[in-house]
């Protein structure tokens, strides 16, 4: 059972994206350049592995998702978010959402710690890819479709400076979380159905 959609000013999806274009804007100022983002504060205010692994900056695991590397990541990661984001408010509720969100770009971020000590990652596909992952899986509820859509969305991301391992551990926090959700409420549903005949 779809839900219904909420007002603009109760949307959880555009209140994340505010809160993508503020950091922006401030990370801008600080940068002093509006279409990119220093290496300096992408380093302080995103996810530096060096400074995670050696000086235990674990927050920039959190932070990094709200900072992105230029204009053009900013956009692009905004406009999947409302895509999958507006679709996932009528799936979930607001608890489920943002915990598929949050959980699924800690994940992503947490992984992409294997890519070494010297790695600089920013930007919220990960959690993006958890949002889409559980849309899909909740769906379809097929992972013949998941698959396909999974290598379609993939194939669109791919490119170079891609943090794969944020995208890859975000989705399959997101397929999970999904599935789950999923099956709570069918179960939930049968149940009550069951207790009232």
């Amino acid at each position: 059972m779809e839900r219904k959609q909420p007002s603009l000013l109760e949307s959880p999806t555009i209140m994340l994206v505010f809160a993508n274009v503020i950091v922006y804007v401030y990370t801008s100022i600080l940068s002093g350049n509006f279409l990119e983002t220093s290496m300096n504060v992408m380093s302080s205010l995103g996810q530096f592995n060096y400074y995670v692994l050696n000086y235990g900056y674990y927050w920039q695991l959190f932070t990094s998702m709200f900072v992105h590397a230029n204009l053009a990541h900013l956009a692009n990661n905004m406009i999947f978010l409302l895509i999958f984001g507006l679709r996932a408010e009528e799936l979930f509720t607001e608890k489920e959402y943002l915990a598929i969100y949050f959980v699924s770009g800690l994940f992503g971020n947490i992984l992409t710690l294997l890519l070494g000590p010297h790695v600089v990652s920013v930007g919220a596909s990960g959690a993006i890819f958890g949002v889409f992952g559980a849309c899909i899986i909740y769906i379809y509820q097929s992972i013949i479709a998941v698959a396909f859509y999974s290598i379609i969305l993939f194939m669109m991301s791919s490119g170079a400076g891609v943090n794969v391992f944020a995208h890859f551990g975000g989705l399959v926090i997101g397929l999970l979380l999904g599935y789950y959700f999923a099956k709570m409420r069918r179960y939930s549903i049968v149940y009550r159905a069951e207790y009232r005949i």
